[in-house]
C-alpha cells in the first residue's frame, strides 16, 4: 500500500484521525466522457476490490463487454501498490503498476492509487475513478454502445432519486462501515463502526423481507453497490475486519438477496472468491502481518444453493 505525493511514490498505510477512526480520502477524478464511441474507454479493475467490482458488474449487465475493454490488476498488493499481472498486461501504456497510469494522466499526481479507473484512449487521461459515478457513466452515458444487455438500465429515470438516496444510505454504515471497523486503531472507533454496520444490516434485512431489491421490484445500481460488500462479508469482513457479531448468513433476507445476485448469469463470472480472500489477507499487513490466508469459509456451495 502506498500513495503518490507530487508524482513521487511513497509507502504507507492510511492515517487514522485523532480518535483512531479510518478516514477514506476523496477520489480525484470526477469527470464525464466528452464523447461516446466503442473502444474509446478502458476500465482498470481488481477482482478483489468491492468498489471496482461494482463497475465490472455494471459493464456486464449493461452489455458493454465489447465496447469497453478491461484490465484486471493483480490481487496481491504490496508496497508498490496494485501490480499488473503477466497474464493480463496493461494494453495501453505497458505499465508495471497502476500508479504509472495515474502518473501518465498527471505526472504531479498526489493521492491514493485506487481502482476502478475509467481511462479515455482518445484524450490519454483518466476520466473518472469514483466507482459510483463510473457505474452511472457505464449505465447511462455509454448506453448507446450496449449489446445484448441483461438489463435495460440500472438507473431507471423514475427511480433515480430513490437510487441515490439508497446509495447514500448504505455507504457510511455498510460499504465504508466495514473498513471503518477493520482499519480502526482505537477501541472506541472500532466499536462505533461495528455498531453502525450491524444496525444497518438489521434494517436492510427487514426491508428486503418485504421487497426483492433495495429500491423495490427492479435491480438497480444500489443493489450492485450493496451486493459487492455483502459478498465479501462472511469471506473476509467477519474475521479479518472483526465484524463478527453475526454472519451475513444469519440475516435471512440479506443472504437470500446475496445468493440471488450471485446466481445471476451476468454477475457470477465477475465474482472471484479466492482472489477476494487472498487480497485482503495478503495485502493488508497492518491487520494481518503474517500474510497467512485462511482456508475457509467454503461459501461457493451455499451461494449456489437453490433460492
Amino acid at each position: 500500500m502506498g500513495y503518490l505525493l507530487d508524482g513521487t511514490w511513497n509507502t504507507g498505510w492510511y492515517e487514522p484521525d485523532a480518535q483512531g477512526a479510518f478516514q477514506r480520502p476523496a477520489t480525484k477524478y470526477r469527470n464525464q466522457p466528452s464523447a461516446v464511441a466503442a473502444g474509446r474507454f478502458h476500465l482498470y479493475v481488481a477482482w478483489a476490490c468491492p468498489w471496482a467490482h461494482r463497475t465490472l458488474i455494471t459493464r456486464s449487465l449493461r452489455g458493454l463487454t465489447d465496447a469497453v475493454s478491461v484490465t484486471v490488476v493483480g490481487s496481491l498488493m504490496g508496497d508498490d501498490g496494485w501490480p499488473f499481472r503477466t497474464e493480463d498486461p496493461d494494453p495501453i501504456l505497458g505499465a508495471q503498476h497502476l500508479r504509472d497510469v495515474y502518473l501518465r494522466a498527471n505526472p504531479k499526481y498526489t493521492g491514493r492509487v485506487t481502482v476502478p479507473v475509467l481511462w479515455d484512449r482518445e484524450t490519454a487521461t483518466i476520466v473518472n475513478n469514483e466507482s459510483r459515478e463510473v457505474m452511472r457513466i457505464l449505465d447511462v452515458k455509454l448506453a448507446p454502445l450496449a449489446k445484448n444487455p441483461y438489463v435495460d438500465t440500472l438507473a431507471p429515470p423514475a427511480l433515480l432519486g430513490e437510487i441515490d438516496r439508497v446509495l447514500d444510505d448504505i455507504y457510511h454504515p455498510i460499504n465504508n462501515g466495514v473498513y471503518r471497523a477493520g482499519f480502526a486503531t482505537s477501541q472506541a472507533a472500532y466499536s462505533a463502526a461495528v455498531s453502525d454496520v450491524f444496525a444497518a444490516l438489521a434494517r436492510w434485512d427487514a426491508i428486503l423481507g418485504t421487497q426483492p431489491f433495495t429500491c423495490g421490484d427492479v435491480m438497480t445500481e444500489a443493489d450492485v453497490a450493496l451486493f459487492t460488500t455483502l459478498l465479501r462479508f462472511d469471506l473476509v469482513y467477519y474475521a479479518h475486519f472483526k465484524c463478527n457479531l453475526k454472519r451475513l448468513r444469519d440475516h435471512a433476507n440479506l443472504w437470500r438477496f446475496t445468493r440471488q445476485m450471485y446466481q445471476h448469469p451476468g454477475i457470477r463470472p465477475t465474482c472471484q472468491l479466492d482472489e477476494i480472500k487472498a487480497h485482503y489477507y495478503w495485502s493488508q499487513t497492518a491487520i494481518n502481518p503474517t500474510r497467512v490466508i485462511p482456508i475457509g469459509p467454503p461459501l461457493e456451495a451455499e451461494l449456489l444453493a437453490p433460492l
